[in-house]
């Protein structure tokens, strides 16, 4: 591949992952802004699963469709894709993330859109909820689930065809678990893109759903080593596989 093919490629790689966590954050953390009260926890639970796995088959062929700096790092740490892609990954989802939470800010402050969270989604600790130890380890261990199931089932051994869907349940899964405890990160673009304009005690509080899911995400990568099945054959774009399977 010439240069300049190889620049086109990584410009929509990164386009992707900015538009995948935009709409990742815009789409389901604003289905809790917009409807918790109304859906209940189920009904958001299975609005991030959807979201995330109609992304993940529409975005996948393009960039793995990672949205979640959790999900970059185990790649890059199994060996999965080289460092100076991880890291532009890492910063368009943050980008995309932001650009999310500041559309639900202005929806909920000029827009006429009730925020039924009373935080624009945010995530937090304390109060009625787990402390800080409890609410690091909540979201370590379930972004370790969540993060092992996808290295799993991109591996070029797993089921054809079932990626997407395996990914999505499992994040519904993941937040009918966490929503009560900590409103469920697992993913700190996530966090931080809701928390740059809620502010306050959200912004305070955001550095545990910055460090917590990227310390699930390295151990999902000791996880899937010990899982995958011996003689898998390395994925090395990811859920870019799903793009394949249907050929």
């Amino acid at each position: 591949m010439s240069r300049i093919g190889k620049t086109d490629a990584m410009t929509d790689k990164l386009i992707a992952e900015f538009v995948g966590t935009f709409l990742l954050v815009f789409l389901a953390v604003g289905a809790a802004v917009s409807g918790i009260k109304s859906m209940g926890m189920l009904g958001v639970a299975l609005a991030f699963g959807l979201v995330l796995a109609a992304l993940a088959y529409s975005l996948g062929p393009t960039s793995g469709c990672h949205v979640n700096p959790a999900v970059t790092l185990a790649f890059w740490l199994s060996k999965r894709q080289d460092g100076k892609e991880a890291a532009l990954y890492v910063v368009m989802q943050f980008l995309g993330a932001a650009v999310g939470g500041f559309v639900l800010w202005v929806l909920v402050n000029s827009g006429g859109v009730t925020d039924q969270t009373g935080g624009l989604g945010t995530n937090a600790f304390g109060g009625d909820g787990p402390n800080a130890i409890g609410a690091f380890l909540t979201e370590a261990l379930l972004t370790a689930a969540f993060v092992g199931v996808i290295l799993l089932v991109t591996d070029h051994a797993a089921a054809p065809g079932f990626a997407g869907l395996a990914i999505g349940a499992t994040l519904a899964a993941v937040h009918l678990v966490g929503i009560p405890l900590t409103g469920t990160s697992v993913n700190p673009a996530r966090s931080l893109g809701p928390a740059l304009f809620a502010g306050g005690e959200s912004l305070e509080q955001v550095w545990l759903f910055l460090i917590a899911p990227l310390v699930g995400g390295a151990l999902a990568v000791v996880v899937w080593r010990i899982s995958r099945p011996k003689n898998a054959v390395l994925s090395d774009e990811g859920t870019e596989q799903l793009g394949r399977e249907g050929d």
